[in-house]
């Protein structure tokens, strides 16, 4: 066993980790938006979120809440705002992109239900918008709080979802990242002691990280999931987490709730946001906000 599986080692690596990555410019795309800064509650405490409004509406518009990535220890709202602002022009959704509690001050399941709180108050009908037309959706961890969010509104009774979006997230956490190939080996994005330090700081017990809500796609996690919201899984080819990723696809099949499984070929995690892939990220936005379109069109 490593020295990063020891929780104050991950703890500290964590937090150190955390401040060098926030420290790089966030991406802002340029398209003229209006955003408003806003404060959730939710029953671990306010979070922070961003509101981007669509350009224009002849009637109330639908609402997408998004989480941000960082493999649950770092990451800013503000680092998502390029596939934002592409959301609500191409789209025509009001998009909450929200902030979580981060580990290791705050650790699971605080953020997953966060975004769970996030969704039921963005459902609310005293809102600007259309709370009935609601989904969510997030990039790599935040794809997972998606998923976990998306189930415990199935298992909870609501809010009712038209869509949940999930980009590369990671949806097993019992498998070390060591034990997760990708064709790229030492140069993939992902390294196996990134992952040692965040699942330890996000859930130190390892006998935890098999709950249905941290690991949706690890053993029979995601059998039986008939009724949940429908799901676009997407998976990059050269990511360390596409398998976990295509075995939830897969299940979501069974259950009649995949909508589509899309593959991005070439890329690896984080493609999108690494600057390095931008006809890539742009078609992947394009394929998003077509199927936020099509979720909530009535």
């Amino acid at each position: 066993m490593s020295i990063l599986s020891f929780p104050p080692v991950a703890d500290f690596a964590a937090r150190t980790f955390s401040k060098l990555a926030n420290r790089r410019t966030p991406y802002r795309a340029v398209l003229p938006v209006r955003t408003e800064e806003i404060r959730v509650p939710t029953r671990h405490g306010e979070v922070a979120a961003t509101l981007y409004h669509p350009p224009s509406a002849d009637a109330p518009p639908a609402v997408h809440v998004n989480a941000h990535g960082g493999g649950y220890v770092t990451g800013l709202p503000a680092f998502d705002d390029a596939l934002c602002r592409h959301l609500a022009t191409h789209a025509g959704v009001v998009v909450v992109n929200t902030s979580y509690a981060l580990a290791p001050r705050r650790r699971f399941p605080v953020p997953v239900e966060q975004i769970h709180d996030v969704l039921k108050w963005a459902a609310s009908s005293d809102r600007e918008w259309d709370g009935g037309r609601l989904t969510v959706g997030g990039q790599s961890a935040g794809g997972a709080l998606a998923a976990g969010a998306a189930r415990l509104a199935w298992e909870t009774g609501g809010p009712a979802l038209a869509l949940q979006v999930l980009h590369y997230p990671p949806l097993d956490l019992v498998t070390q990242a060591k034990n997760k190939p990708s064709p790229l080996g030492r140069k993939a994005v992902i390294q196996p002691w990134m992952g040692e330090i965040f699942d330890t700081a996000y859930i130190p017990d390892r006998g935890e990280r098999g709950h249905r809500l941290a690991s949706p796609a690890w053993g029979t996690n995601a059998d039986g999931l008939d009724g949940i919201a429908p799901a676009v899984v997407i998976t990059a080819e050269l990511d360390r987490l596409r398998a976990e990723a295509i075995t939830y696809a897969r299940k979501l099949d069974v259950a009649g709730a995949l909508v589509r499984h899309h593959d991005v070929t070439g890329a690896d995690h984080g493609y999108d946001m690494l600057g390095d892939a931008p006809g890539l990220a742009q078609q992947t936005y394009d394929l998003i906000a077509g199927h936020l379109r099509r979720a909530v069109s009535r």
